[in-house]
């Protein structure tokens, strides 16, 4: 069974019948085909299924039949992505409250180092203006932040003198009121982002606890809990979904794309990718610079080199790849020393420039 979606309500639901056999196909790919016998743009479901049927009878050498991993491996697949979505809501809606609290209570921005916490959620559902902190004795707030584990004395001092101190940003009424409404309800979404962020966490180091090939992941240099799990997902649990490095990072959208026309080539990077699986090589690559030693030097190298931040960060990951790719088909840990030791006695000028960079 040829279908546009490689997950969804309709592959869920054909999951339970184990005598299909499903091939995914990009929708780029029925788009491209339909406009070759179609060239109007005339689009029609039933149209549209006999083209798939047609590329499955006809192509399924170029096609790759879906073969899910095990459940274990699936679950821990979606939780990670759930996650990660997760996070950037909680990026979203601190934006909008900081943008929020500016009109008109902007204190808070300044007794607070991150507003996104309990802390500070709680402290905005309890006293979402700065008209309401007037009154409240000095053994309320003590109180409060000694339930919120603020327990350094100074500092809560500091906070209690600060909010006796504050004086008004603004008294306009309407800009006040129709704030505190937003702000009681963006705190109550954080809060409960928060929680929701934390239960995902459990589930993950619950599910990664028991997995066998997670120690692989858990020993990179800048990893931690969060980057391992996303990797680990990733690369999932069976060892024949990529047959070679360069398969991997071309189906995760690190290797660039090359177009080439006469005597014109152009490099660019890959549009068409699964940009969660790309997004997570990009960023643990970017936070293995400041663990590792020839990543940095790599990275420096890039730069040097006259490629932009991005561009010498994907460069790093797609160096990450192949030495990720070996390590989970060995089953064998990554250690830094061993790899080091690889580089010093193939002479790689990587070391070089990393000598003559420090000094």
């Amino acid at each position: 069974m040829c279908l546009e979606q490689s997950r969804g309500p309709l592959l869920f639901a054909l999951l339970k019948y184990d005598f299909l056999v499903l091939y995914p196909i990009n929708p780029t790919t029925l788009a491209r085909y339909r406009q070759a016998f179609t060239p109007s743009f005339a689009k029609d479901d039933p149209t549209d299924a006999e083209y798939q049927a047609e590329i499955l009878l006809h192509h399924r050498d170029r096609l790759r039949p879906w073969l899910p991993d095990d459940p274990k491996t699936r679950t821990l697949q979606l939780l990670v992505e759930h996650r990660r979505r997760l996070v950037g809501d909680r990026t979203r809606i601190s934006n909008r409250l900081t943008a929020l609290l500016k009109g008109y209570f902007p204190h808070v921005l300044t007794w607070f180092d991150d507003i996104r916490s309990h802390l500070v959620a709680d402290f905005l559902l309890t006293w979402p203006s700065l008209d309401a902190l007037a009154r409240v004795r000095t053994a309320t707030f003590e109180a409060f932040f000694r339930r919120h584990h603020c327990f350094r004395r100074d500092t809560v001092e500091r906070r209690i003198a600060s909010i006796r101190e504050a004086v008004p940003l603004t008294s306009d009424e309407a800009v006040i009121s129709a704030s505190v409404v937003m702000v009681k309800a963006l705190a109550a979404q954080m809060k409960t982002t928060l929680d929701s962020v934390a239960e995902l966490d459990r589930q993950i180091h619950h599910l990664c606890s028991t997995h066998p090939d997670f120690p692989l992941f858990d020993a990179l240099p800048g990893a931690g809990p969060v980057y391992a799990s996303r990797l680990l997902a990733a690369f999932g649990a069976r060892r024949d979904r990529f047959a070679s490095a360069d398969e991997l990072s071309r189906a995760c959208g690190i290797a660039p794309v090359l177009e080439r026309s006469g005597s014109k080539a152009i490099v660019r990077w890959r549009y068409f990718c699964p940009k969660f699986m790309r997004q997570a090589f990009h960023e643990y690559a970017g936070e293995s610079i400041r663990h590792s030693f020839w990543a940095r030097a790599y990275y420096d190298q890039q730069r040097s080199r006259g490629l932009e931040h991005q561009a010498a960060v994907r460069a790093l990951a797609f160096k990450w790849i192949r030495i990720l790719w070996k390590c989970w088909q060995t089953r064998t840990p990554y250690d830094e020393a061993i790899y080091l030791d690889c580089l010093r006695k193939k002479g790689s000028p990587l070391l070089a420039f990393a000598a003559s960079h420090h000094t």
